[in-house]
């Protein structure tokens, strides 16, 4: 039973199916929700009706575009939170629509598959923009020359561990300033500036499984204080339990005497100057008849 019972059972007169949508945040997290007036379970998810949850006709085109279609419903803990929204918690969140005989479940037909777009959200009520799959191939791909490294910290490129000791650090918030600016007391061990550019994750309280870029690391009066490009959209409190990750500015120096890991640079570090062309040779710093580099 599957599709084909469900395509039968459309073809038959009287229906009885409903819309069900199952949700994965980045955290792991699954949420089902459905349109029908009772809950459904499939697929090893409980498919919750009494969200409010309604979509807009579903756009299929062949080629390269991208699918899409937007859902709406209710902001309550049922579905989604208007605090989990504002925290970026559903951002980028896989989704996948199915057409389900409510009647027995095991007949649906796979609709839709791809992830969540932009959020709005107003009047006790969220609007979803689904987007498809072919959404992926918007983004850039292929390497950049530079010379600074185009890798990630720890990603498949860098190779690096970041669970290597010395790397990263827990730490109990002692106090936050506009959700941006944490002070951690002292840290010996860590020279100051390590975190620089590395990352903040928060481990326990309102804003768990949140985390952001570290803008800088310093000292004052004693305590550690680290601040980040942009404040965490939770609300945070000391005793709050968070772990910071060394950071890497990307330079060939910093690969090699911070992380031991020139083998993995992806920059390229002997590329010229970008006025190198447009200089001419009797303006040229050195004139031996060298290198010009």
């Amino acid at each position: 039973m599957g599709a084909s019972d469900l395509h039968a059972h459309l073809a038959g007169g009287p229906t009885t199916v409903a819309r069900c949508w199952a949700l994965t945040r980045a955290d792991g997290t699954r949420l089902g929700f459905t349109d029908h007036d009772r809950d459904l379970s499939f697929d090893g998810l409980l498919f919750r009706a009494g969200t409010g949850m309604s979509a807009l006709a579903l756009q299929q085109v062949t080629g390269l575009s991208v699918d899409n279609t937007e859902a709406m419903g209710a902001l309550s803990d049922a579905a989604l939170c208007d605090a989990d929204i504002e925290a970026g918690r559903f951002d980028g969140a896989a989704l996948t629509a199915w057409l389900v005989n409510w009647a027995d479940v095991a007949q649906r037909q796979l609709m839709f598959r791809g992830t969540i777009g932009e959020i709005r959200r107003g009047d006790g009520a969220f609007h979803v923009e689904l987007r498809g799959l072919t959404e992926a191939l918007n983004l850039p791909r292929g390497r950049v020359y530079q010379k600074p490294c185009s890798a990630v910290l720890g990603d498949r490129g860098c190779g690096f561990d970041l669970a290597t000791p010395g790397y990263v650090h827990s730490a109990v918030v002692l106090a936050v300033t506009e959700s941006r600016r944490f002070d951690l007391g002292p840290m010996p061990g860590f020279e100051e500036g390590w975190f620089t550019r590395g990352r903040l994750d928060m481990q326990s309280g309102a804003g768990a499984g949140l985390g952001t870029a570290i803008k800088r690391d310093r000292t004052v009066d004693g305590v550690r204080v680290i601040e980040l490009w942009e404040p965490l959209r939770a609300a945070l409190a000391p005793g709050d339990i968070c772990r910071i990750t060394a950071g890497c500015d990307k330079r060939l120096e910093t690969c090699r005497f911070k992380f031991d890991n020139l083998i993995n640079f992806q920059g390229f570090p002997d590329i010229p100057e970008d006025d190198w062309m447009l200089v001419h040779a009797s303006r040229a710093a050195v004139t031996d008849g060298g290198s010009r580099r």
